[in-house]
């Protein structure tokens, strides 16, 4: 995402972008902008007004207090392809996100990290002594680089391994679909996971 920041000015604006493009139906007050994107308010103003006046995004008439994105904006596609297909996480960030979260063994990535809208689940975390506001934490975190509200699954080894052994219907469609292994220990190994 670095090239994009350099390109674009600011990770402030990618992560405002961002949000727009992957929320076109809904509106968001300057304070949900802030809280969503993780960017101070003063600057989520400044961002605003700038993408305001190139038409990126608009005031709803009815309510002055929303901006939404602007669907007549003339370059939606060229955006879209810029800064929602692209390559839109790396792989080190999400790591960093659950590093201090407890002992995790497995982390895969599906959804809207690869492309898929048709996964039920975005990120599965497996491991043990995991401490649920860390995940969150990390979540959130992802949730503003990204732009998109994240669907997660967490759950602790005993139960992931039992729940692979018995084909359960959530772990093997994440299995079973596009996903990307991000951090596997010995103990989920990739043979562990295909005998399963």
């Amino acid at each position: 995402m670095e090239i994009l920041e350099k390109i674009l000015g600011s990770a402030a604006r990618v992560k405002i972008m961002r949000l727009f493009l992957l929320n076109k139906g809904k509106g968001f007050k300057n304070t949900d902008v802030a809280k969503r994107s993780r960017v101070s308010p003063n600057i989520v103003r400044r961002e605003l007004r700038l993408l305001a006046s190139v038409n990126f995004i608009k005031k709803n008439s009815s309510t002055s207090l929303e901006w939404f994105f602007d669907p007549l904006f003339k370059y939606v596609s060229e955006f879209k392809e810029l800064l929602v297909r692209s390559d839109t996480f790396n792989k080190q960030s999400i790591l960093d996100s659950f590093k201090k979260v407890g002992k995790v063994k497995l982390i895969i990535v599906s959804g809207v990290f690869t492309k898929n809208d048709d996964s039920r689940v975005d990120l599965l975390i497996v491991g043990d002594k995991l401490r649920k506001a860390g995940i969150e934490e990390g979540v959130r975190k992802l949730e503003a680089l990204i732009g998109v509200e994240l669907i997660y699954a967490v759950f602790e080894t005993k139960e992931f391994i039992y729940r692979l052994n018995m084909y359960d219907k959530l772990v093997r469609d994440i299995l079973d679909y596009p996903h990307e292994i991000i951090l596997q220990t010995k103990e989920l190994s990739t043979q562990a996971l295909k005998k399963a």
